[in-house]
């Protein structure tokens, strides 16, 4: 019984500790311990032992004023948690989701150098294996819907010396082999945030695209739906996109309040 109540009492300790750090979290500037106190509803005595246990640990820091804010040790903490993110891990699961709602290959991509590298795929199970879609395939970014988001997000200067690089290659009568056409895509891109490949890459194979974006809100990889043609539907178009913000969230990333 008794050990009962010290794990109860443990658990409940901690839960105390995480309601501070969440309104210090929210909080701009350092907060008085009043104020941490009403927003908890924790009598001030207990906040301040709790804050003066979180304080001997580095995860709080007071001020001289007598208020408090986030320590330095949150900051080494979730530095050692970003460097151990595997994108493939996190994303994996979301993509096994999605898989399952859709019946169609969900393909990961990140970029390098001037290409697209898939680094995890699952399979439809209902078509021919494309070959740029098999985990370790590679394509030009501007024939994928994955590589146009990257190219989206880089500035016109570095599209263009993109172009001047790679001399836009065409693989199928609808590839944007001509910059301002690319770039007039490239426009649409970043107005929706999302992109499309329409048979650009492979005749009869459509694919759509949403961006994946790490805690500092930089673009790291592409989620992408791959089918024939027949089969693709524009009800896809949501679902990536939610799932490539899900995602996202896992990875850190809070979208910016308009």
């Amino acid at each position: 019984m008794a050990a009962q109540q010290t794990e109860r009492g443990s658990i409940q300790v901690i839960e105390r500790m995480m309601s501070l750090l969440d309104v210090l979290a929210d909080s701009a500037e350092p907060a008085t311990l009043k104020h941490l106190s009403q927003s908890t509803g924790l009598h001030p005595s207990t906040a301040h032992r709790i804050l003066a246990a979180m304080t001997g640990t580095r995860l709080v820091e007071r001020q001289e004023a007598g208020t408090y804010q986030l320590g330095i040790r949150l900051l080494e903490l979730g530095n050692i948690v970003k460097s151990r993110i595997n994108i493939r891990q996190v994303a994996l699961p979301f993509m096994e989701q999605l898989h399952e709602r859709i019946g169609e290959a969900v393909n990961l991509g990140i970029r390098h150098e001037d290409e697209i590298v898939y680094v995890e795929r699952t399979s439809s199970g209902r078509s021919l294996v494309r070959v740029v879609y098999l985990v370790g395939g590679r394509a030009p970014l501007h024939l994928t819907s994955v590589g146009k988001l990257f190219l989206a997000a880089d500035t016109p200067e570095a599209v263009r010396a993109y172009a001047r690089r790679t001399g836009l290659p065409g693989k199928t009568p609808h590839s944007l082999s001509s910059l301002p056409v690319l770039e007039k895509e490239l426009e649409k891109i970043r107005r929706h945030d999302l992109a499309f490949d329409n048979e650009e890459a492979e005749i009869g194979l459509r694919c759509v695209a949403a961006p994946i974006r790490n805690d500092e809100g930089v673009l790291v990889a592409g989620l992408s739906v791959s089918a024939p043609s027949e089969r693709h539907s524009p009800d896809w178009v949501a679902q990536v996109k939610q799932t490539a913000d899900h995602i996202s969230q896992a990875l850190g990333y809070r979208k910016p309040v308009k």
